[in-house]
């Protein structure tokens, strides 16, 4: 994209009735389609099952980290298979796996792969700054899973504890959204490098502070409910919010520009 192009990007004004409208047409097309949500929030769900186990009944802690991070390198390209069936039902295009799981395999060549990059990286900066926060409280001690839930919800030192680890999480996670929430599908869309979508995406939240604090905490809340399920929610949520976030980038920032046609006939 030229310097010309990336001018013409511009940050457009979203409302909460905006977001009750994307999350509306983010259930319309998991509707329209739901085995393609199904199948990419399956994955996740799974992932979320294979972790438990390993943390709970294997006490194979040392495979958590490298397992939550792979699944942090492959979230971009998961949310491509959402954008990809929004776009085509959009468009009244017919949809089939080859189609989707195709599209979502060549975004690896392009942009979105940093993307995935930058989505593990700052995976690894917070659990690194969980495990020192939880040897800076627990005088790094070890505890069993039972022992260490007793201590967060029944001593000063475990709420001390949870209220820090929350609010350095929630500052982290919403540094994330602010990069992530609409770069994503702009890299999907557009032909354009992964430092301008993210910092478009970044203008477009500074844009809409309010409305755009409201989403992360629904996000957040989704994502809650659906872990306390069981990760059982997963398989609705993932898709929902996967579909919406696409709807909602195409209301963030103006159309892309459309590319110049050359002459070349005679003067």
């Amino acid at each position: 994209m030229t310097n010309g192009q990336k001018k013409q990007t511009e940050i457009l004004t979203v409302t909460t009735d905006d977001l009750l409208e994307v999350l509306g047409l983010g259930l319309r097309d998991f509707m329209a389609a739901p085995a393609y949500g199904l199948f990419f929030g399956g994955i996740y769900a799974a992932g979320g099952w294979v972790l438990i186990l390993m943390l709970i009944e294997f006490d194979l802690h040392f495979l958590v980290y490298p397992l939550a991070a792979g699944f942090a390198l492959i979230a971009p390209f998961i949310a491509s298979g959402f954008y990809v069936v929004s776009k085509r039902l959009e468009k009244s295009e017919p949809l089939s796996w080859g189609i989707v799981l195709g599209t979502v395999r060549s975004m690896i060549g392009r942009d979105l792969g940093w993307m995935a990059i930058v989505t593990g990286f700052s995976l690894f900066i917070w659990m690194d700054i969980a495990a020192l926060l939880s040897f800076g409280f627990m005088s790094f001690q070890f505890f069993s899973f039972n022992e260490l839930l007793n201590i967060i919800f029944t001593t000063p030192l475990g709420w001390a504890f949870l209220i820090t680890g929350n609010t350095v999480g929630a500052l982290i996670a919403f540094g994330v959204f602010s990069y992530s929430v609409i770069s994503m599908p702009m890299l999907f869309d557009r032909d354009i490098d992964f430092v301008t979508a993210m910092i478009t995406s970044v203008r477009f939240v500074k844009h809409n502070p309010r409305v755009m604090a409201i989403w992360c905490f629904t996000i957040a809340v989704l994502t809650v409910i659906s872990i306390l399920s069981g990760f059982i929610g997963l398989l609705v949520t993932l898709p929902v919010l996967g579909h919406a976030t696409w709807h909602l980038y195409r209301r963030a920032i103006s159309p892309a520009p459309v590319p110049a046609q050359t002459d070349h006939g005679p003067a």
